[in-house]
């Protein structure tokens, strides 16, 4: 990772351009061409350094709620489990955790009830397996923005 690198990601982590040309804006802000800056963004991603690009929403501005979830799953149902939590659209991300509790996962829906729903539909589309619901009782948002 060169100078050049650490100055676009210094750019985009925290400010992406909304726009029909958003890596021509970053070129033309860094004095890059568009194609270089899309190239060697797929290049960091492609290395690890980039794990996604995309949108964060304040789920409340938007008429939804969120959670946080957290699922007591056997080693052998860890796959299904993925697959099953994954298919949901307000499924944001899961992890796993070294913790009785293993899989982590965020969900946001339009209202506290449709959450409980789908987390039952998981929990018997994979088996019966014990989810908690855990909702943010305060909401706390710590922008991180790591200078390079």
């Amino acid at each position: 990772m060169d100078e050049t690198d650490k100055r676009i990601l210094n750019r985009i982590q925290s400010d992406f351009p909304v726009s029909a040309h958003p890596f021509a804006d970053i070129g033309g802000e860094l004095g890059l061409s568009e194609d270089d800056v899309i190239e060697r963004v797929r290049r960091l991603k492609k290395n690890g350094i980039i794990r996604r690009i995309g949108g964060n929403f304040s789920p409340e501005k938007l008429g939804y709620v969120s959670t946080l979830c957290a699922g007591k799953v056997p080693e052998e149902k860890l796959d299904r489990f993925a697959e099953v939590v994954n298919a949901y659209p307000g499924v944001t991300h899961n992890y796993l955790r070294a913790n009785t509790y293993n899989v982590w996962f965020t969900f946001i829906a339009p209202s506290r009830e449709a959450i409980s729903e789908c987390l039952a539909e998981i929990s018997g589309k994979t088996g019966g397996i014990d989810i908690l619901n855990l909702p943010a009782t305060d909401v706390y948002k710590i922008r991180a923005h790591f200078k390079l």
